[in-house]
């Protein structure tokens, strides 16, 4: 396809051999409506099942599709810059292939992003998810705010428009950590939301388990912030004040031959609590360290293996 396309479709793939049919029939009627021209960008993240072999299917049977398959699993969000370097269009929209972003609300995307606006996010007014995991998108979006001092959306993911400025701004960002909707945050732009429908999942179930949201969360927080590291400080200025205060009490007491027997517990209790904090601060420290060290091995993160 040498004609540069309109839009650019990049969804991230992982456990979908069952509805990648569905996604692409979808997406089809979508544009076909819109009459501009497009391209689907499917970007396959190693995935367990047979989604890579329906996307080579769906790729040589159809010039609109682009089917890209990574070297190994590196995650969703790392998928999605994946795509995103691939991708030709004017416009990118980035959707989930689980089809709960709905083909269809493409159109109000594009209608939106006509009227002047560089982003336009899909927010999810009814979502169609679990107990749990709109529990958990709940929590990561206030913890995120604290934080970070910024306002996060929890009823806002990866779904939306944007320009292809917004994207190549995107893909600048060299941080080893990726996550999308944070990016897109990051790089501002004229940026607006409308409300959109959200399914249920097709069939199946979510890729990220517990351990992965909670990995995922603590991860875009250290990238993200430095305020543990601040907060810790003033924790221990804190800290330093009451054992003064306290030191000087009972230094008064000493010279006022008011105690006769040092107390025991209160020792201990001190040791144990100030010890603890002594070692949350240095393990907190220790992993921006970390973070630090993965930063500056300056390696990829993602590598593709074959395009079709």
């Amino acid at each position: 396809m040498n004609q540069k396309p309109t839009i650019s479709i990049v969804s991230p793939v992982y456990r979908a051999e069952f509805f990648l049919d569905k996604l692409v029939s979808e997406i089809q009627k979508v544009m076909s409506n819109l009459t501009i021209d497009y391209e689907i960008v499917l970007v396959d993240d190693r995935s367990p099942d047979n989604s890579w072999a329906k996307m080579k299917e769906l790729a040589i049977a159809n010039p609109k599709i682009k089917s890209i398959r990574l070297s190994r699993n590196f995650g969703q969000h790392p998928a999605i810059m994946a795509g995103l370097s691939q991708a030709k269009g004017e416009w990118i929209v980035v959707m989930d292939c689980d089809l709960q972003d709905q083909p269809k609300e493409i159109e109000k995307l594009y209608s939106k992003a006509q009227e002047g606006f560089d982003v336009v996010l899909a927010r999810r007014t009814n979502r169609q998810d679990g107990y749990l995991k709109k529990l958990s998108s709940k929590l990561f979006s206030k913890v995120y705010g604290f934080f970070t001092d910024t306002k996060y959306d929890n009823e806002i993911a990866n779904f939306g428009i944007y320009n292809t400025k917004v994207i190549q701004s995107i893909l600048k960002i060299s941080d080893y950590i990726k996550f999308f909707p944070l990016f897109v945050n990051f790089v501002g732009y004229n940026t607006t939301s409308i409300e959109v429908e959200h399914a249920s999942r097709q069939s199946g179930s979510t890729g990220y388990s517990i351990s992965k949201l909670i990995s995922l969360a603590f991860n875009s927080i250290i990238s993200f912030s430095n305020k543990p590291l601040k907060i810790f400080v003033k924790f221990g200025i804190i800290i330093s004040l009451l054992s003064f205060l306290v030191g000087s009490y009972y230094l008064y007491e000493a010279f006022s031959n008011k105690i006769e027997v040092l107390g025991y517990t209160s020792i201990i209790v001190s040791i144990w609590f100030l010890s603890g904090v002594i070692i949350t601060t240095i393990g907190i420290t220790g992993i921006y360290v970390g973070k630090i060290f993965d930063q500056t091995k300056n390696r990829p993160v993602f590598i593709i293996d074959e395009v079709i």
